[in-house]
């Protein structure tokens, strides 16, 4: 039952006018400008890691699967800091928090639970391109298709925002209290639920079969991958080749720690350990520091992507010389 002076969710005017406050780092008024630029400048650069590794895959006209997968990686990164950043910019701008309406508080929680299941189940597709690639060598230009790459992609993203509708809408539903003020920078599932006019462990029933299609499924389908890639690293007897192969994981897998390290101590806990300090500490490095990490990490392990930009830069270069020579030769005219 709905606690004493919880909103009634039948007034017409409820949702149309309803508001939250997002409190953000109020408490930290002091450090307000230095928190503001330095989220500003990872923010610029996030943007900027993600985008070039984005464009260098696009311009190069054969693309491995592994680049195809790391491109749409780049396309969530790049939307999941948008959803989120700019906001929390925002209110590091105004003194007492800044609000956001119900509206928008709801798609920000769809957007941003959408896009992070679609990088979970991207993770595991990744793997799944790695097990081909080690265990099955010969057969891999033929399995790992275009065909099959753009619809794993396609699926990844469907599948994470089937499962991110059900989640906001139930989360949405709930009674909230007269008190809507969110202890954070953004509409994350722990802080909204905190709001909620329940002691019943029901609301979280969806967030916990949420985590179980975005975190679990995808976790197991990634370690048994690597289960049996590990088995078969096992069988090669030359060291340089065994470590030749492990360094083509390498990348995948601190990118997979780094995701599912913070996402599992996020939101699979109970709701009465919900700490906002301490959550909004873990939000800021999966939010700002691991969209910042996943470029440089790939940029300097991954082969593959650093003779992609290197090619990028190389016609940049060309085309800065051209464009030189024309000036030079217009000038002499």
């Amino acid at each position: 039952m709905p606690c004493e002076g919880c909103m009634e969710r039948d007034n017409e005017s409820t949702d149309a006018t309803m508001e939250f406050l997002l409190l953000g780092f109020s408490e930290l008024f002091c450090l307000r400008v230095f928190l503001f630029l330095i989220f500003l400048i990872i923010h610029l650069v996030t943007l900027a890691g993600n985008t070039m590794i984005f464009i260098a895959v696009f311009m190069e006209h054969s693309r491995p699967p592994m680049l195809f997968f790391l491109c749409q990686l780049s396309i969530i990164e790049l939307c999941y800091t948008l959803v989120i950043v700019p906001k929390a910019l925002l209110g590091l701008m105004v003194m007492n928090g800044i609000t956001i309406s119900f509206t928008g508080c709801a798609a920000q929680m769809y957007l941003f639970v959408g896009l992070g299941g679609a990088e979970c189940f991207l993770l595991a597709a990744m793997s799944y391109d790695r097990y081909i690639a080690i265990c099955q060598p010969l057969h891999y230009a033929v399995v790992m298709s275009e065909g099959l790459c753009l619809r794993l992609c396609i699926a990844c993203c469907l599948g994470g925002f089937a499962v991110a509708l059900g989640l906001t809408v139930s989360v949405f539903h709930l009674p909230f209290c007269q008190s809507h003020h969110i202890n954070h920078f953004f509409c994350d599932i722990p802080a909204v639920l905190h709001l909620a006019c329940t002691h019943s462990y029901t609301p979280e029933l969806p967030l916990l079969a949420a985590c179980v299609l975005l975190l679990l499924l995808p976790l197991v389908l990634i370690l048994t991958s690597y289960v049996c890639i590990a088995a078969v690293l096992l069988r090669i007897t030359s060291s340089l080749r065994r470590g030749k192969a492990f360094s083509t994981c390498f990348s995948h897998l601190a990118i997979t720690l780094l995701h599912y390290g913070c996402a599992s101590f996020m939101y699979i806990r109970p709701k009465s350990s919900y700490s906002p300090a301490r959550d909004k500490m873990v939000s800021l490095v999966y939010t700002n520091i691991t969209p910042l990490l996943y470029p440089l990490i790939y940029s300097l392990r991954n082969k593959e992507i650093r003779g992609v930009l290197r090619k990028m830069l190389r016609r940049k270069r060309i085309a800065q010389q051209n464009w030189g020579t024309i000036r030079a030769v217009t000038d002499v005219n």
